[in-house]
């Protein structure tokens, strides 16, 4: 039976790396793009190399949009395996970054492509995950949304001092723990993905990771085993080389 697998924001960076490592698995890799131009590009590339990939029309912040992916999913394989909810931005610079300097309208721009449109994407597709033998739903985080290393003083996040997308990702890694919490009982799991300092449109291709290395986190968490964990936080760890583990959230 064919194992299919949607990543939301999949026409380029980490969303596209994750679709090409996961069609290399030999899964069906269903490649969400809100520009359908970049994104039937990203698809014909996929399959050039080989993929079992498709386009599908996504825009995380359209109802309509999300509405019509779930229908053509749910008609043309009747459940969903995985769920990469990749998409992201990085919204603007308000002022010099800090966070009185933060302007409310920016601020609401930007959680609803990072977290409402995780939450709606989720929501929509969550009857067709359910009807996959063991469905994993991955939300790419970052550790920029994490508390605890936020305020270590020892640490590399300490230093930054800014709130929209670092408050987007806190807020993230809360979303993908209460549908743990809720799908604890069933056999889908649910974690966010940690990347790691990745160069991408995002940030301007000033990261040290490459795409490829960014998507890891992601492919591993969407193809865990049966006894694999559910509620964490899971990818790079700042300071331990390619170690991958569980980080604090």
């Amino acid at each position: 039976m064919t194992t299919t697998a949607l990543i939301t924001g999949a026409n380029k960076g980490i969303g596209y790396e994750t679709a090409r490592q996961l069609a290399a698995r030999g899964i069906t890799v269903l490649v969400g793009a809100r520009d359908a131009e970049l994104g039937r590009a990203a698809t014909e590339k996929l399959r050039a190399e080989g993929a079992d990939a498709r386009f599908v029309p996504l825009d995380v912040t359209d109802p309509e949009s999300i509405a019509a992916a779930a229908e053509f999913i749910g008609k043309e394989f009747g459940k969903l395996d995985i769920l990469v909810n990749n998409a992201a931005i990085a919204g603007v610079r308000d002022g010099d970054g800090k966070p009185s300097s933060t302007e409310l309208d920016s601020l609401r721009n930007l959680f609803e492509t990072n977290v409402f449109g995780v939450v709606a994407v989720t929501n929509a597709l969550l009857p067709l995950l359910r009807r996959a033998e063991a469905a994993r739903i991955v939300n790419v985080s970052s550790e920029v949304g994490s508390l605890t290393a936020t305020m270590d003083p020892d640490g590399p996040m300490f230093r930054m001092a800014a709130i929209p997308y670092a408050t987007s990702k806190t807020a993230l890694n809360m979303v993908t723990a209460q549908y743990a919490k809720e799908l604890w009982d069933t056999p889908i799991k649910v974690n966010a993905a940690n990347p790691g300092y990745t160069a991408t449109d995002l940030n301007h291709n000033s990261g040290f990771r490459t795409a490829a290395q960014g998507a890891e986190p992601s492919v591993h968490l969407a193809t865990l085993p049966a006894d694999g964990p559910s509620g964490v936080l899971w990818g790079y760890r700042w300071g331990a080389g390619e170690e991958y583990g569980q980080l604090a959230w």
